[in-house]
């Protein structure tokens, strides 16, 4: 959904120094498929011990739900700690906790198409339309996050091509 290269991937899993089970699906996914590879990397992480997953969702209650209750068939829990946090703040917060961000896939039927590839900073943020959640969380942006505390290492990355594809606006980051 984000658009991401799995090499900048690769990067962000090095510098964050911790273990990663990638799943690969398809472009279509339909459910089934998102579903039974999910149900394997569950059972692989809960076979090493593994009891407790973490998530970063903020309000879809359908979401966290879906995630309770696959987790749930398995014996294990979800932890939520971003959970109903007041969203201009935490943007506010991990603005300052040194996170370096970009905006990798934008809905421009919600925001404008010119801010795919833009930094995620404080400029931004007083840019976005009042109604536009400042982190994304309605769907209006993802982002691609190269710096901050919990990676060993900044990663420098330039902003690449800009592409319309499936009614959303990517913006290639590219590790350099």
């Amino acid at each position: 959904m984000h658009g991401v290269r799995s090499s900048l991937l690769d990067r962000q899993i090095s510098a964050l120094g911790l273990p990663c089970i990638k799943i690969p699906i398809p472009a279509a996914c339909v459910n089934e498929t998102y579903d039974a590879r999910m149900a394997a990397a569950i059972a692989e992480i809960q076979s090493q011990g593994v009891q407790h997953i973490v998530f970063g969702d903020l309000f879809l209650e359908d979401i966290r739900a879906y995630r309770e209750e696959r987790l749930a068939k398995a014996g294990m829990h979800g932890v939520f700690p971003l959970w109903k946090r007041d969203t201009h703040a935490l943007a506010e917060e991990m603005i300052a906790s040194g996170i370096v961000a970009h905006l990798v896939c934008i809905d421009p039927k919600k925001v404008d198409r010119t801010l795919a590839g833009r930094r995620f900073d404080r400029t931004l943020l007083r840019e976005l339309h009042r109604d536009v959640d400042p982190c994304g969380e309605n769907g209006e942006f993802h982002t691609v996050v190269t710096a901050g505390p919990m990676f060993d290492a900044p990663i420098a990355v330039e902003v690449g091509e800009v592409v319309e594809r499936d009614g959303f606006v990517f913006a290639d980051v590219v590790a350099v």
